[in-house]
């Protein structure tokens, strides 16, 4: 017996409100630990935050593809949490009254941006050779899952480097924060949150498979849409907390590592689905959101070189009126494919 689309929405409204939760107490306890082990600010955000609010895209991917066979709902969270991350920007520009946020971030992040654009260009590149039969892939893996996991290390490994040459030094010392939290309590806390986010993240294929039934939805519009939202709700939680306590350039890099980090978990769903190379059996309507993705980061780009000032209708600035109006653009082309 099918259940009720009351019950499927239920779950998923529970598997939000799990990460939401969860989402909050990962990157502070993520925070704690970095501080308390002396890690460097820059990469903190681009790395370690980012590689911790990308953990319910990572738990989701392999469960979709190991468990649901839904290599559709894979694929669309990890594009789609790509243009959603990139869509935090507007929320961080309108939150920011004083100045627009890409004249509070350092222009260092363009270095990030563009190694974000360089890997979603290169899958979503494979996505259309594939396509057309083009691709090379080897003992069932895509030739593009090695590149993708080389583009990220040298990516990381340049941005460290960059990192170190710039010589930021916190505003805050070791000792002044999170004084009253041990290294231990922050571990366990961690530990706690991060089993809730895989718990709710494992879940989540399962419902969108059933929601798009229920809906006559393709996998493609749920998973790029709906799971790419919930997915992404540690990214958006974490970033605007950032930008409340002022730490607006630790939202920047956790947006942008979160983009760079998604494309590495499309690599490693690659390595879990044993049916083949996974953008073999995907729809190829993913290549919207990875040109969607592309277009968001070059206006990113040109907004941290311009720094724009000025706000329409005292509102945002251009540069956030342009990722809004490409993020509502790639929702409803996806809306008609999958309403199809």
């Amino acid at each position: 017996m099918s259940p009720s689309p009351a019950t499927v929405w239920f779950a998923f409204l529970l598997c939000l409100a799990l990460v939401g939760l969860a989402g909050p107490v990962l990157a502070r306890n993520g925070d704690v630990i970095a501080v308390k082990t002396n890690l460097s600010g820059g990469w903190v955000g681009l790395i370690f935050v980012a590689s911790i609010t990308s953990l319910p895209e990572l738990s989701t991917g392999i469960s979709a593809v190991s468990f649901a066979n839904a290599p559709d709902t894979a694929v669309g969270d990890v594009f789609g949490s790509c243009v959603f991350n990139l869509a935090i920007l507007i929320v961080l520009d309108f939150m920011l009254r004083e100045e627009s946020v890409y004249r509070r971030v350092r222009q260092g992040h363009i270095l990030s941006a563009a190694f974000g654009i360089v890997m979603i260009s290169f899958a979503g590149m494979s996505l259309a050779l594939h396509g057309q039969g083009l691709a090379f892939s080897a003992f069932g893996i895509g030739g593009y899952t090695p590149i993708i996991f080389l583009l990220y290390a040298f990516g990381a490994r340049a941005i460290f480097i960059y990192e170190q040459a710039s010589q930021e030094q916190r505003v805050e010392t070791v000792e002044t924060r999170y004084a009253a939290q041990s290294l231990a309590q922050a571990v366990r806390a961690y530990a706690g949150a991060a089993a809730l986010v895989v718990a709710a993240g494992s879940a989540l294929p399962f419902v969108a498979v059933q929601l798009a039934s229920i809906m006559h939805w393709q996998q493609t519009f749920v998973g790029t849409l709906f799971v790419a939202a919930v997915t992404s709700l540690p990214e958006l939680i974490v970033s605007v907390e950032a930008a409340r306590i002022g730490a607006v350039d630790l939202a920047m890099a956790n947006i942008l590592g979160s983009n760079m980090f998604n494309m590495l978990i499309l690599g490693v769903d690659d390595l879990f689905y044993r049916r083949g190379p996974i953008l073999y059996h995907v729809s190829p309507i993913h290549v919207i959101s990875a040109l969607s993705c592309m277009v968001m980061s070059g206006l990113l780009i040109a907004g941290l070189l311009y720094r724009p000032q000025n706000r329409l209708f005292r509102t945002v600035g251009w540069i956030s009126f342009g990722l809004f109006t490409m993020y509502l653009l790639n929702s409803y082309v996806l809306y008609l494919h999958g309403a199809r």
